[in-house]
């Protein structure tokens, strides 16, 4: 298998100044140098991000829903992407996710083929985020349940 690209989004509890929320705001720098780092990374999707904890307020990558975290990333194989989203710091935030996120109905998270050169938009993730939601994972948009489903791993 191939490059894939990667999109998650999850709802914040509360506004990103909040100190409820303020041990994720303040992980997101480290998070992403990992991911940078991390062995099948490609690119990831990047936007000006502000933070002015005087005010509370916080420039979302999502200007329709200001509490919207998400991120699109491009890696060389679904394992790579696997090891980063579960065995690195951003595993210790996946894991503890109730404490800063609201449940979403429908998938938080799609993985879709693409060329190694790819730099998906958010405009291009949130339609195939919206595809897995209505139909369900195929071998163009899936979660890792699909795919290990497809290698026959329980």
């Amino acid at each position: 298998m191939g490059p894939v690209a990667h999109m998650n989004l999850a709802r914040l509890l509360h506004p990103a100044g909040d100190p409820r929320v303020a041990e994720f705001v303040d992980a997101i720098d480290a998070v992403n140098r990992v991911a940078e780092r991390s062995p099948g990374f490609i690119w990831r999707l990047t936007a000006p991000v502000s933070r002015t904890e005087a005010s509370g307020t916080f420039e979302a990558i999502d200007a329709d829903d200001p509490l919207i975290a998400s991120s699109v990333s491009v890696w060389e194989d679904p394992e790579c992407l696997r090891f980063f989203v579960n065995k690195t710091l951003h595993g210790v935030f996946l894991r503890n996710r109730e404490a800063w996120f609201e449940p979403l109905n429908g998938p938080v998270y799609v993985i879709w083929p693409v060329e190694r050169e790819a730099q998906p938009t958010m405009a291009e993730a949130k339609v195939k985020l919206a595809e897995l939601a209505a139909n369900g994972p195929s071998a163009a948009v899936y979660d890792f349940k699909w795919l290990d489903a497809q290698r026959g791993v329980a």
